[in-house]
């Protein structure tokens, strides 16, 4: 009643309820009026429902219903066999198509079909390679599975990996290359967890499925003794981590012993990828050992005798997009094992073991498990329905949109709404500049890795100058990234040169659906090569790199590389390790001081006697000054993030920024710039 706030009519109504002249349901007018101002959507709910409802997603693609398509299913383990059946049905066809998960198997098909005499074309988000020397189309095409068409007629597709139907922020490319593509026969190759989860979907387009079961083409052993010691290790052996500080340490371990090892993990362009297996494989190089990622899971072929995990733990993010440490999962342990003794490599027969003993029996009961089935297949709303929801609710975000959509969807029991969170940090972040909303929708699909702050500085500034309508040339992409660059002298700038290489990446994808504004994906594309060259330098002396790298860190600096994820070798006792912040906030980068600060503070083990605070305060403190001493951060804006970790409305929304971030100049934004 003494608030210089409330309207006069309100004011009046107030009084009358204290003074038992009205009724307390003589708010409710008041309460709606405002209630539609924050929500929107209330007055056009049935109109969203609508157009957010997933039930029938079959439904989606008429051209696939107007013809029965024969389904059939190759289902087996790692080197059954499965895909190379599919395949040779595909170079028989008259005209096919093959979706894959990654750029190097889409690859690997197109090499394999025009070595064939097979005409076929190359599809990826950053690149379009034609068979025919006029780009005229060919009747084959491989492609990554985001890019397959699903209004061209075909005689046969491949579907390759299909249990990825289920992965949280992909599945929804599955779903839509099953339900979508215009083929007389689908040919899907996967694990047979998938086999009823696509049976059932086929029921809903009325197409039968037939499953053809496949077992492992050579033998697979899990040894009863761990490795122990690297001075155990034997030409051939991969070991396999989870985290790029255990790439290093094992790498430089190896080195210190004398011996030649090769690096991969999943970062890595994918010609330095090559090169490395390139390395491994050849019998006459004497690099005979392997340390690699769970990136050799797919699409590399690689000699391999013996796995060994030197890790069981992996970093994931679920499908609430929390982020979570824990034992890897059987579908995945398989994967990587399988990768040992392939058929038709040197070794007849493969090897599994873990490299410290306590891991081994627990890494036998994850092989021992059967795959949990494959429940559901991911969805995802398409532009056409977000610009449905816009036309309804114009003065709202895209992040906002996107909420709301997903907050009003309906699916059934055999869908999920694929994770969005890099998508609405992404429209988080350009949401001040002036873009129409399907440009806007196009940058915020954007394949890039939301941890690596120069790739997002460097979209936002794509972004920036798109709305400008100023073309972005291949003279204002060398000076944002500073070419030509040099070889790598430690590892903090090899991870440097990655991520320009992601940035070419970048401009390579935006050239595709924007060609006027990015002009000259050509001359970029030929720098991008110079550049995985200069990395795979960089690669060959990793060694050389992280001692350099060692040697100019203060003394006791144990990390080499910051991760998001501090790994241990056994698994938590069953215990699950979350940052839901870390993953879902759009403000993820302007709180990253505080948030990777005291990830490391948990890490580290007090004096006895110590207080928590004091642990707190050293662990976010020594992230702060060496950003501060790298440049990233400066003091005032050191001063602006505690500032905003301290108001009270973050603390009230469990750490959101969002609406701070507007009002305190878009803090956001000029901390990644």
């Amino acid at each position: 009643m003494e608030s210089s706030s409330v309207s006069a009519d309100l004011h009046i109504i107030l009084n009358d309820i204290c003074c038992g002249a009205g009724h307390v349901d003589d708010l409710f007018p008041f309460f709606l009026r405002h209630a539609k101002q924050i929500f929107p959507m209330l007055d056009c709910m049935d109109d969203l429902r609508k157009i957010s409802d997933l039930r029938l997603p079959p439904n989606w693609y008429p051209d696939a219903r107007a013809i029965q398509r024969k389904i059939i299913f190759h289902a087996g383990p790692t080197n059954s066999g499965k895909t190379y059946h599919a395949i040779q049905r595909f170079l028989s066809a008259k005209s096919g198509i093959y979706c894959g998960p990654l750029k190097l198997l889409a690859h690997e098909i197109f090499q394999k079909s025009n070595d064939a005499n097979v005409p076929c074309d190359l599809v990826t988000g950053e690149e379009r390679v034609y068979a025919n020397e006029d780009a005229r189309q060919a009747p084959h095409v491989a492609c990554t599975i985001e890019m397959c068409s699903t209004n061209t007629p075909y005689e046969v597709a491949v579907i390759d990996e299909i249990q990825m139907i289920r992965d949280p922020a992909r599945g929804w490319a599955w779903t839509r290359a099953l339900l979508g593509l215009c083929a007389e026969e689908i040919h899907v190759c996967g694990e047979p967890a998938a086999v009823d989860l696509v049976t059932e979907l086929m029921y809903t387009t009325g197409e039968e499925v037939e499953v053809r079961n496949y077992k492992r083409l050579t033998p697979l052993t899990v040894l009863d003794n761990a490795l122990e010691s690297l001075d155990n290790l034997r030409p051939g052996d991969c070991i396999v981590c989870f985290s790029k500080n255990d790439i290093y340490s094992v790498s430089r371990q190896i080195e210190a012993r004398g011996l030649e090892c090769a690096v991969i993990y999943g970062s890595l362009p994918p010609g330095t990828k090559l090169e490395q297996a390139k390395k491994f494989n050849d019998p006459d190089d004497p690099c005979k050992i392997l340390v690699a990622t769970d990136a050799i899971g797919m699409g590399l072929n690689l000699c391999i005798r013996r796995i060994i995990f030197n890790s069981i733990v992996k970093p994931t993010v679920n499908e609430k997009g929390e982020k979570e440490i824990d034992s890897i999962t059987t579908s995945q342990a398989l994967q990587i094992a399988g990768r040992a003794g392939r058929f038709g490599s040197s070794f007849k027969q493969g090897e599994v073991t873990t490299m410290h003993r306590d891991d081994l029996m627990q890494l036998k009961e994850i092989l021992s498990e059967a795959v949990p089935p494959v429940k559901a297949a991911g969805l995802h709303p398409t532009p056409e329905q977000i610009e449905m929801f816009a036309y309804h609710l114009p003065d709202a975000t895209l992040s906002n949109l996107i909420d709301i959509f997903v907050s009003l969807s309906q699916v059934d029991g055999m869908y999920f709404v694929c994770n969005i969170d890099d998508f609405k940090f992404l429209a988080d972040m350009i949401q001040h500049i002036p873009l129409n909303l399907r440009s806007r929708y196009v940058f915020c699909t954007a394949p890039l890795n939301r941890k690596e702050p120069f790739v997002c500085t460097t979209l936002l500034k794509f972004a920036r100058q798109f709305s400008r309508n100023e073309p972005l040339t291949f003279d204002w992409l060398c000076r944002h990234t500073k070419w030509p660059l040099a070889a790598p002298r430690n590892i903090k700038e090899l991870v440097h040169l990655e991520a320009v290489h992601d940035v070419f990446d970048l401009y390579l994808w935006l050239s595709y659906r924007f060609m006027d504004m990015f002009p000259d994906a050509v001359l970029v594309r030929d720098i991008q090569k110079k550049l995985d060259d200069i990395i795979q330098i960089g690669v060959c002396n990793i060694t050389k790199l992280i001692r350099a790298s060692q040697s100019a860190a203060a003394p006791g600096t144990a990390e080499v590389v910051s991760e998001d994820f501090p790994l241990s070798r056994t698994k938590k006792d069953g215990r699950v390790v979350s940052d839901r912040q870390g993953a879902a906030s759009p403000e993820a980068l302007s709180v990253a001081v505080e948030a990777a600060g005291l990830r490391r503070a948990k890490n580290l083990r007090p004096r006895p006697g110590s207080r928590r605070e004091d642990l707190k305060s050293y662990g976010r403190g020594s992230l702060a000054n060496r950003l501060l001493q790298e440049g990233l951060l400066t003091q005032e804006m050191l001063k602006q993030l505690e500032n905003c970790r301290q108001h009270p409305a973050a603390r009230s929304s469990g750490g959101s920024l969002s609406a701070i971030g507007m009002k305190q100049g878009r803090l956001r934004s000029n901390c990644i710039e």
